[in-house]
């Protein structure tokens, strides 16, 4: 029986982020399930207030029963939610490029405020606009343009409104951190970052420093590793990678 595998994409992307991965999965041993996020894709109609409770509900809500879970950026934050819900769901679970939230409740309280202002701005339904902005931040520099190019090819897939519901909902800004409480993930961690994300590859080893049975896998690539290098991200999820560098 092939393992299921549920697979969460980051802000402002959809389960097509996962394409590259998903078709190098072994599918004898293997069953993804990419899913959209509530705002993203399929999920613009999602209940409102878009929350971080109401994405972990939901996703349980279209898992099987158990299941290995994979979450990117966003989708692994909220993917260290559902594990500290429900971890009697989740055989194994794999974090590319995340964190645990920002603990400072200041940090916090002024990304709630930059990431309401920037849905304000995106319900305007400028949505090139967004995605030229987004795409401009630090954390995807040097990426190549090819993979600059998937992932506005799958911005474009989402509703300007309902993704600015889930940019505002799903802020880092409004998640509770999770670092006091990584300490009770007492299952299988793998945490994937790039060589060039150089401030989560700081958050990953704190991350791996805290977890009871946690791996860091370090691989060629930047902040958007699943469009990037899905080769290396598939090869982490069949436990094909090679030895972690540390």
């Amino acid at each position: 029986m092939p393992e299921s595998v549920v697979l969460l994409h980051g802000f402002g992307g959809t389960g097509r982020t996962w394409d590259g991965v998903v078709a190098r999965l072994d599918r004898e041993r293997y069953m993804p399930l990419a899913l959209d996020l509530p705002g993203h894709g399929s999920e613009r109609d999602c209940e409102r207030p878009i929350t971080f409770p109401r994405c972990v509900a939901r996703v349980l809500e279209r898992a099987p029963e158990r299941f290995s879970l994979c979450g990117y950026s966003l989708g692994g934050r909220i993917a260290l939610q559902l594990v500290l819900a429900a971890p009697q769901r989740v055989r194994t679970l794999v974090l590319v490029s995340t964190s645990a939230g920002i603990e400072d409740p200041l940090l916090r309280a002024a990304r709630r405020h930059s990431d309401d202002r920037l849905a304000a701005e995106l319900r305007t339904g400028d949505l090139e606009g967004f995605i030229a902005r987004w795409r401009s931040q630090p954390l995807f520099a040097g990426e190549p343009p090819e993979v600059g190019a998937l992932a506005r090819t799958d911005h474009r897939r989402n509703d300007p409104s309902a993704l600015a519901d889930a940019l505002s909902g799903l802020s880092v800004g409004r998640m509770e951190p999770a670092w006091d409480r990584l300490g009770e993930l007492d299952l299988p961690v793998t945490l994937v970052v790039g060589e060039r994300d150089e401030r989560y590859r700081a958050l990953a080893r704190r991350m791996v420093a805290l977890l009871p049975a946690a791996a860091l896998r370090t691989v060629a690539g930047g902040h958007a590793l699943v469009l990037e290098n899905p080769a290396a991200v598939a090869g982490v999820l069949q436990g094909l990678d090679p030895e972690p560098r540390r």
